[in-house]
């Protein structure tokens, strides 16, 4: 009988390369196991035909990780022109083929009609909820559901190649953009349909897919080596200004109260350190100036 692996109180954010046919739940309870972590979840779905930057969050960093969700993101995809699918990209079924006549002048010109903000309506094979269900699961019985078209933001969008009726193309966009969808309305554009055929997300917030292991890696490495690849809990809010508090504060801070602090942000959320350096948390400006915790590691 196998000796079952006791879970540990881990925290930290691993950025983990997923691959190919897996769904981010998988890679997911993948790298759980590798760390034998007691709590673990991602910071943002990638599709199962999709590749690239997927941080887990161990422990603590789950407290932070709805900021990646927030974050903006870099995608490399490829896009068929030629032909629709029922999913929007090459796992659904062929809904209809036309004729290829685009020229490398016209993707040229479309392209950067898409930069800006744009609406989107999200697809059917998506996990957004409705009334409690997410929309795939709608999609894989047969029931259409209406769908707001929302706004999203294409920052830049780069030809990176094209081939007769194959596009590459780089995307840095805002939370909530789906790529599948700009790959059918780029080929409806063009008039001749299309869907994606490859996704890799390069750019999470301020993590590159440079930094990130993957999971074959991963399991070839010892323990220690692989403590060695996590990034701390507040790695995931880098962006936010940071605060020293004395001793004092910090007993008041761990008991939820708030507490003063002169030259700190006169408002916003900020991350919260000890005289030591150790991460408390974050914080925020109350109604009085005080500064009061929101969410603090244990």
């Amino acid at each position: 009988m196998q000796q079952k692996i006791p879970k540990r109180q881990l925290n930290g954010v691993l950025l983990l390369d997923k691959p190919k046919g897996f769904s981010s739940n998988q890679a997911l309870q993948r790298a759980k196991r590798l760390y034998a972590a007691a709590k673990a979840g991602h910071t943002g779905s990638l599709d199962p035909m999709a590749t690239g930057l997927l941080p887990v969050c161990f422990g603590e960093a789950t407290k932070f990780s709805h900021y990646l969700l927030d974050a903006d993101k870099t995608y490399l995809a490829r896009i068929k022109l030629g032909a629709t699918t029922t999913t929007g990209d090459a796992e659904g079924e062929v809904l209809q083929c036309l004729p290829v006549e685009v020229a490398l002048e016209q993707v040229k010109a479309v392209l950067p009609t898409f930069q800006g903000p744009i609406f989107q309506t999200p697809p059917m094979y998506s996990a957004l909820k409705y009334q409690g269900k997410a929309l795939y699961e709608y999609a894989r019985a047969g029931v259409e559901i209406e769908r707001a078209a929302r706004s999203v933001t294409i920052y830049s969008i780069e030809l990176n190649s094209f081939d007769s009726d194959v596009l590459d193309i780089a995307v840095a966009c805002s939370k909530g953009t789906y790529i599948r969808t700009l790959a059918e309305d780029i080929g409806a554009a063009m008039g001749c349909g299309a869907h994606l055929i490859a996704l890799r997300r390069t750019v999470t917030g301020t993590f590159e897919i440079s930094a990130a292991h993957s999971l074959e890696h991963l399991e070839q490495m010892s323990p220690q080596q692989r403590d060695a690849c996590l990034l701390p809990p507040d790695s995931l809010i880098s962006s936010l200004p940071g605060v020293e508090l004395d001793a004092e504060s910090v007993f008041y801070i761990k008991r939820g109260q708030a507490v003063w602090k002169s030259g700190a942000a006169s408002e916003g959320t900020m991350r919260l350190y000890g005289p030591d350096g150790e991460f408390l948390g974050i914080g925020e400006r109350d109604e009085q100036g005080r500064i009061a915790p929101r969410r603090l590691v244990v």
